[in-house]
């Protein structure tokens, strides 16, 4: 008897007749087109992922496409063997200090053009190498009577220049520490070179000993130097600033000859410093003779702050003398909390006018106190920078 069953009882998706199975003389021309299609959509698929990889599965392969233009290049200047190397090792830092880092940028739809080039060099790096710093420029030396005096070389360059340390170049706050008297006591001279960082920068007085072995010392450290020239005070003889001072009654022999014998004591210094010298530093023609000497030599000069009398700063811009001046001196009275005081007064001038010298003596509570406030300043957003950073120098 045959089921009456109707179409709303059967189920749904079932016919009620039995499903062939499926094999592959019965599979369509069509399930045939997009199976073969599937296959070639994976192994386009498989040959991009091959190629951006590289075969290697270092991910080389762009780099190497990128670095064909290169690669001609290179093989048309007769090295072929650095051809593969050159597109990875040059995007990379240089790694060594003083070395720009060189990027070579090719154009693809010009290959044939010489490859330019973006030279990314970080300011600091410009300057002399540590390892040699303590070495003299020959050609910044001249022999004399006196014995080898800083000169200007061939070219105009300066000691100024070529015995300056490096800074970073950046805007913001500077303050700039120098400490004299360096060279008259052993013990405090190289309890200063050790403890003050390379940014302090050291001037060493002309009658101290030993000044050639403590100038390379401090210049490895990373020290820019200056060397104190004495000058009359007013109250001269009975202040006395040691044997060579300069007088303003000296005719301008005897002054060259005083100076000459100061600015032989030592070398690789980026200038001089007044030690004393109220009277000599008040006297027009006296400070255009010394003057005259600097520009001539490439020397920078300082004034310590000490006289409101001094004309050095006038004179020294007439005379193209790169120049600067104490704002504060740090340490006359020699007590701790003043030296910190004048630190402090010395950070808000920085903030004010962007710029700041302090002066203060090797004394063993200065270089204490100047040491554990030199590693707390960059915390506050000051940059320690050498004095040549803040020198006014007619010649930039």
């Amino acid at each position: 008897m045959k089921s009456s069953q109707n179409r709303l009882d059967t189920p749904l998706g079932q016919s009620g007749k039995p499903r062939k199975p499926r094999t592959w003389w019965n599979v369509s021309a069509g399930d045939v087109v997009l199976s073969a299609l599937a296959l070639v959509i994976l192994a386009g698929s498989a040959a991009i992922a091959l190629r951006d990889k590289g075969y290697d599965g270092t991910g080389n392969g762009a780099i190497e496409q990128a670095a064909a233009p290169v690669a001609q290049q290179v093989a048309g200047e007769g090295k072929p063997s650095e051809a593969k190397q050159v597109a990875a090792t040059e995007s990379e830092g240089s790694g060594a200090q003083g070395k720009p880092q060189i990027i070579k940028v090719p154009r693809p739809e010009q290959a044939s053009e010489r490859i330019e080039r973006i030279v990314i060099r970080d300011p600091s790096s410009i300057g002399p190498d540590s390892r040699v710093a303590h070495l003299p420029d020959r050609a910044l030396l001249e022999e004399s009577e006196a014995g080898v005096l800083p000169v200007r070389d061939a070219s105009g360059r300066r000691p100024f220049d070529a015995y300056a340390r490096p800074w970073s170049g950046a805007g913001g706050a500077k303050v700039a520490i120098v400490i004299g008297g360096l060279g008259i006591s052993q013990t405090g001279t190289q309890a200063a070179i050790q403890a003050l960082p390379g940014e302090i920068t050291l001037a060493f007085a002309p009658h101290g000993n030993s000044l050639g072995r403590w100038m390379q010392e401090a210049r490895r450290d990373g020290h820019e130097i200056l060397l104190q020239v004495p000058l009359e005070p007013f109250d001269y003889p009975r202040a006395n600033p040691g044997r060579h001072t300069l007088l303003v009654s000296a005719n301008d022999t005897q002054k060259q000859h005083d100076l000459h014998w100061v600015l032989g004591r030592m070398t690789n210094y980026v200038g001089v410093m007044n030690y004393m010298g109220a009277r000599f530093t008040a006297d027009e023609a006296a400070m255009e003779m010394l003057m005259d000497e600097l520009a001539e030599r490439g020397l920078g000069y300082l004034d310590d702050g000490s006289s409101a009398r001094s004309l050095a700063r006038d004179v020294a811009q007439r005379k193209g003398v790169p120049f600067a001046a104490s704002d504060v001196v740090i340490d006359a009275s020699g007590k701790r909390g003043d030296i910190m005081s004048k630190l402090d007064e010395l950070e808000r001038t920085a903030r004010a006018k962007g710029t700041a010298v302090g002066y203060g003596s090797a004394l063993e509570g200065t270089v204490e106190a100047v040491g554990a406030w030199a590693r707390e300043v960059r915390k506050r957003g000051i940059e320690l920078v050498p004095v040549t950073a803040v020198s006014f120098d007619p010649e930039r």
